[in-house]
């Protein structure tokens, strides 16, 4: 089972059954929040949601195609990360996430965000991981800023959000990059 341990306030671990109310209520709570950026937020109506998509997401990360992970913060879980469009030929991957308002402003995203560079890079040998931020979304483009990763340029209407095309910025580290920073 997927489980590391970022520090000792921050775990990353693949979520189960019984975490299925729990992420229900992070999207619940923070709908307007997570809404201004994530196109699926509202298509989340009930917990008995993720009594299908978890052990969904358990099943991709079984085949090594996607990795789904909860963010826990003190033992709560506070937010998602994701290593997801694996692509083994390329060696590649895209990394999403995203975290409940009252967790931010603890570093946490960004020490998971640098924890799952180390298991794509060391432990998956991956070369290229990819992050993209809607150009408005200041707080989503600190993460990749802050761990140096290589802003690449805008993807023009790159993401259907609910009523309207918005542009995104697309950010990248490669693995020689992400072991040279140390």
């Amino acid at each position: 089972m997927f489980n590391i341990f970022v520090d000792q306030q921050i775990r990353l671990r693949l979520l189960e059954l019984k975490d299925s109310n729990e992420l229900f209520q992070i999207v619940n709570q923070n709908r307007k929040h997570l809404r201004e950026w994530l196109p699926w937020v509202d298509q989340i109506t009930s917990p008995f949601q993720y009594q299908t998509i978890i052990p969904l997401w358990n099943k991709l990360f079984t085949e090594q195609t996607e990795l789904n992970a909860g963010i826990f913060f003190n033992e709560k879980l506070v937010g998602m990360i994701t290593l997801q469009q694996i692509d083994w030929a390329s060696r590649k991957a895209s990394i999403g996430y995203f975290l409940a308002e009252d967790a931010q402003g603890h570093g946490i995203m960004a020490k998971s965000v640098a924890a799952i560079l180390n298991y794509a890079f060391y432990y998956l040998k991956l070369n290229r991981i990819e992050i993209q931020c809607g150009v408005r979304n200041i707080k989503s483009q600190a993460i990749p800023e802050k761990l140096f990763f290589k802003k690449e340029g805008i993807i023009r209407d790159g993401e259907f959000l609910y009523d309207h095309f918005h542009d995104l910025y697309s950010y990248s580290m490669l693995a020689r990059e992400w072991a040279a920073k140390d």
